[in-house]
Order: C-alpha cells, then structure tokens, then sequence
C-alpha cells in the first residue's frame, strides 16, 4: 500500500468518517481489502454475504472516503468493479474533537431531538 493519508477533518467530515467505521461489517469490509483489492463478488464471497448488501457497504466507506474503486474489464470482456483500502491515518485527541466541533454544521446534529419534542 502506498503512503498513508493523514486526514485533518472538520466536524461534517469526522462524523462521516466516525458512522462510516462505526459498523461491524463495514470494519470487516474494511479489513478484507488491506491485503489489496479485490472485486465485489470476491469480497462478498470471502465475508459471507449478498452482494446487494457489500454494495451498500462499500457505497458508505467509498463516500467517507475509505476505499477506492475500478472498473475493469476481464480478459472475456465482463465488467469487474474492484475495490480497494485507501490508505489513511486516523488519530483522535480530545483537542482535536473540540476544534472539529467548532465545524459542526446543525444537518448533521443526529442525537438533537425532533423539532417539537422536549
């Protein structure tokens, strides 16, 4: 793997990131490709599971910006998405989560109560 990432995140980005890794099967996803890519029917095959719900999966770590993905065709013409772990480092102090917080935008407040609720 090449070089790792060191992310300085605002408050929308950690919190993506944060519910991104904040699965088991994401984790698992996440851990099947650091030994490289691999593509979709492969992966859900090696972690037991429909390729309906890897895909939903994958959609969620590739927005946080946590794998990459191919399209490649296969020596018999057939379309083979790949995916991949992008390297990053994550490191998290409580200074860093206040200064993230100051960046907060109220759309992604997910613990505030419903409008009218007390």
């Amino acid at each position: 793997m090449s070089q790792a990432v060191r992310w300085d995140l605002d408050g929308d980005r950690l919190v993506e990131v944060l519910a991104a890794l904040a699965s088991p099967h994401r984790l698992r996803v996440l851990a099947a490709l650091t030994g490289g890519r691999v593509y979709v029917s492969q992966l859900a095959r090696d972690l037991g599971i429909s390729r309906a719900l890897l895909q939903v999966h994958l959609k969620k770590l590739e927005k946080a910006g946590l794998v990459t993905a191919h399209l490649e065709l296969s020596e018999d013409g057939k379309a083979l998405k790949f995916y991949e772990a992008t390297p990053f480092t994550l490191h998290l102090t409580p200074e860093m989560v206040a200064r993230a917080v100051t960046t907060l935008s109220s759309a992604n407040d997910g613990d505030a109560l419903p409008k009218g609720s007390s």
